[in-house]
């Protein structure tokens, strides 16, 4: 069988080098000094660049559509960008060097200037619901005297997309994130340009033959799409390959300076402006009649969706689309409301197209272990492995974001696997796969070189074992959950142990709960206790004369004699508190409390004479799904607790199932190698000469 070709990014991986705009840009925002906290200077920095780049790029069709505009002034906004030569237009007169000859009319002639934009780019700088809300800042420099001098230094700066193109111009808007974000969370950053290439590299490496039909339309989406890396890195890629290729991206983001850089410079690639939505993806879908092609993403890691840590409608919209089931976006389960990581990952699967859909997300380590058996994390697992739409999950090294250093992983998912893939999940380490950076930047201390990239590449297009790849069947991670309990066989006995065990285990609680008690008065104390609460108060405070006489008269009937089963004590314990109770369910609980386990006694069976089992000898087992239990027990329990009984209790019958069966993916532990410890009088040598040296070197400093 002929060797698989696998398609590598024409990448130009040359350093791009934009410190000589992005030291200009800074020196611009140091005239911001005085009138603004430099974590407020993005408010300027990122609508200027914006407005400067819009500037360059009209500079050559400027003339012909000031010609058409001044002809008629209601000339066909669609014909104005065709003469513009891009999505958008600008009818002023003015530009920003203009502007400063008449400095003292600057501030309304730029907003005049800004007005003289296409709507398009002034939803981007003036809207305040979803845009930059720049009049704001323009009136706020005027009023101390800053507007003219960045005005004219943003007039000087060369932004013109035939000498930055929008690679270059992707690296100055990510160089201006980075700056602004380095005091920001771990879970808002955005994915340098080494890792989307990492990401786009893998994505279509296979699978992807259709990309290459001449005239070929082909969808790319992110969810959470920043400045637009990511949909421009895979634009790239495809016009290389395939210079005939309709390559349309749509993207959705929260972040306004974000969204407004994605927006600009997708309008610089004649990209439609309907497709990149200022929106929060966890509220709605943009595009509800489009399945994608490809799908590449980098969500937030561990915001919240749910509870008062949740953006205002976000957990009501959430639940919402929840209640749809499969016919809305989240119908595998509900993560934890800390963590929106597998809302996205569910969201994804839905936008990607049914037959050929392909996604590259990054994650941190959470989503693949995360929650127990019945959580919707778990589920969520079970659901992408049952579905066999996991392809791939990849181990990045550490320390290559610029505000977190934390583990991360790229999760490949794909609805057309290739024969050999299918009912495959494979997992690359590819750790320490990377290169040190000469100079840290924020917390990104390493990179992915480009060949660090083929060599990724290569370990997932080749599908092979080896040392840094495993391959497991899917259902390797999906497990079940048995509960393993032994016979019910107990001691009953009234001592002083006995009274504090029962104390211990909670078995009076429901009828005095002192501890409770205190809590609830101290409360009432304060007025802060609700009528629920008012009501238990009550209730226990009734209860405190029976539960005193229970236990003063347990304590007066202390003995040494035991009883191997119930029948032989319940007579005892009636009899003992004939004056105080007569309730038998209140007496069971007594006698529960006063038991222990004992090997020795009486095994207990039900009136059918089924044996019963002892719930506080329950332990969880986790079966994996391809095992019998009968050999999990016969392995792994029956050796050390020859009686014991294992138990699938699932019920998925109830309005709320019980739900048993999981999945997890404990990555790191199929990577673990072991390393056996140094040996302790190897150990001990190195403390006495480390001892030693540090003696000598005392008498050298003190002397004798």
């Amino acid at each position: 069988m002929p060797e698989r070709q696998i398609i590598d990014a024409m990448w130009d991986d040359s350093p791009v080098d934009v410190s000589k705009e992005t030291s200009m840009i800074w020196s611009i925002a140091n005239k911001l000094r005085g009138t603004y906290q430099s974590d407020k200077y993005k408010e300027v920095i990122i609508p200027m660049t914006i407005i400067r780049r819009f500037e360059c790029a009209l500079a050559a069709t400027k003339d012909k559509v000031l010609a058409l505009y001044d002809k008629n002034p209601n000339y066909p906004p669609k014909a104005l960008c065709k003469a513009a030569g891009f999505q958008f237009y600008n009818t002023s007169r003015f530009t920003l060097g203009e502007l400063c000859n008449d400095p003292d009319h600057l501030a309304p002639n730029f907003i005049s200037y800004i007005e003289g934009f296409s709507s398009n780019v002034q939803e981007i700088l003036l809207s305040e619901a979803r845009g930059l809300d720049f009049g704001k800042q323009i009136t706020k420099m005027d009023k101390n005297n800053r507007l003219l001098a960045v005005v004219k230094a943003f007039s000087e700066l060369d932004l013109d997309p035939q000498t930055i193109d929008n690679v270059k111009m992707g690296y100055i808007f990510e160089d201006l994130i980075r700056r602004f974000s380095e005091n920001a969370e771990a879970g808002d950053h955005y994915t340098g340009r080494d890792i989307i290439k990492l990401m786009v590299n893998i994505l279509l490496s296979e699978g992807c033959d259709d990309i290459f039909d001449d005239g070929k339309i082909i969808t790319i989406l992110d969810q959470a799409c920043g400045t637009g890396g990511m949909l421009s890195t895979g634009y790239n890629f495809i016009k290389r390959y395939n210079p005939t290729a309709d390559v349309i991206l749509f993207g959705q983001e929260i972040n306004p300076e974000s969204y407004a850089m994605c927006l600009a410079e997708m309008l610089i690639k004649g990209q439609k402006e309907e497709n990149i939505r200022y929106q929060d993806t966890m509220k709605a879908d943009c595009f509800p009649d489009y399945k994608m092609r490809f799908v590449l993403e980098n969500p937030p890691f561990g915001q919240a969706w749910g509870g008062k840590d949740a953006a205002e409608g976000v957990e009501a919209a959430v639940k919402d689309e929840y209640a749809k089931g499969f016919d809305g976006r989240w119908g595998a389960g509900l993560p934890g409301t800390g963590d929106m990581q597998m809302l996205f990952l569910q969201s994804a699967v839905n936008k990607m197209d049914d037959q050929l859909g392909r996604c590259a997300i990054i994650e941190n380590g959470s989503p693949l272990f995360t929650g127990g058996t019945a959580s919707g994390e778990s589920q969520i697992r079970r659901w992408l492995l049952e579905n066999d739409l996991i392809e791939a999950i990849i181990a990045l090294p550490t320390d290559l974001f610029y505000n977190t250093g934390i583990a991360t992983y790229i999760w490949i998912l794909s609805k057309n696997k290739r024969q050999e893939r299918k009912g495959k999940v494979q997992l690359i380490d590819a750790s320490k796969i990377c290169h040190p950076l000469r100079k840290s930047l924020g917390n990104k201390r390493n990179e992915i070189s480009p060949e660090d990239r083929r060599a990724i590449t290569r370990l997932y297009a080749d599908f092979k074992e080896g040392e840094e790849v495993r391959i497991f069947d899917n259902t390797e991670f999906i497990y079940r959950e048995y509960a393993v309990m032994q016979p019910l066989q107990r001691r009953y006995e009234i001592t002083a142990e006995s009274i504090n065990r029962m104390l211990q285990k909670g078995s009076l609680n429901s009828l005095y709960d002192e501890g409770k008690v205190l809590v609830l008065q101290a409360k009432q104390e304060k007025d802060e206790l609700s009528a629920k609460e008012a009501r238990q108060l009550a209730k226990f405070l009734q209860n405190q004369p029976l539960y005193q006489k229970i236990m003063d008269t347990l304590r007066a009937n202390i003995n040494d004699q035991t009883y191997p089963h119930p029948r032989y004590f319940m007579p005892v314990l009636t009899a003992a508190l004939a004056d105080v109770t007569t309730d038998k369910k209140l007496l069971e609980k007594i006698a529960d409390g006063l038991s222990i386990m004992d090997k020795t006694a009486e095994i207990q069976k039900d009136k059918k004479g089924n044996t019963l089992y002892d719930k506080e000898t329950k332990d969880t087992e986790i079966v994996k799904w391809g095992e019998t239990i009968d050999d999990y027990m016969a392995r792994e329990v029956l050796p050390f607790v020859p009686d014991a009984k294992a138990f699938f209790e699932e019920d998925l019958s109830k309005k709320k199932p019980v739900i048993k069966t999981g999945a997890e993916i404990p990555f790191t532990r199929y990577f673990y190698k072991y390393q056996q410890p140094e040996a302790s009088e190897k150990l001990a040598q190195e403390f006495m000469d480390l001892e030693k040296s540090v003696n000598e070197r005392i008498q050298k400093l003190f002397g004798k």
